[in-house]
């Protein structure tokens, strides 16, 4: 009978709740940080800009770049390897461009400008560049004299 008179008590159950109020709090404040910066990410034209006094880049298989020139009077000329000092148009670049990505979708393209060509200029170009498959454009520069 010294069990009937031994009674338990109920147990209580574990109250494991997290108050997540704060939590979304937060997750509200980084949603619109990241709405209002994605589009600041995306915006310009993306270059890789070699340092006047980096190494240079280096060269696959010993591929000639594809470089597209301008001068100081913003005339547009395309060198794929060879020596060709014809002017060309914006559009003939873009067309050419695309159609030697297409085949070789890994090749460098370069740009060499003139520096006293206006800067407007030099962006339009890479551009056009990019809207013709190049994903990425570098920039020749010559090493700063001693």
């Amino acid at each position: 009978m010294a069990s009937s008179t031994w009674r338990r008590r109920p147990k209580r159950k574990v109250m494991a709740e997290i108050n997540v109020v704060p939590y979304i709090d937060v997750m509200l404040v980084l949603l619109i940080i990241f709405m209002v910066t994605a589009p600041i990410l995306t915006q310009g034209v993306e270059v890789e800009l070699p340092q006047a006094t980096a190494e240079a880049l280096s060269q696959e298989e010993q591929q000639e770049p594809l470089v597209v020139a301008i001068d100081q009077q913003g005339s547009y000329y395309l060198e794929m390897g060879l020596d060709a000092r014809q002017a060309v148009t914006l559009e003939q670049i873009s067309e050419q461009v695309a159609r030697v990505l297409a085949a070789n979708p890994s090749l460098q393209v370069l740009v060499r400008g003139d520096r006293r060509v206006a800067y407007g200029q030099v962006v339009e170009l890479m551009a056009h560049l990019q809207a013709a498959g190049a994903a990425q454009v570098g920039l020749i520069s010559q090493p700063p004299e001693q």
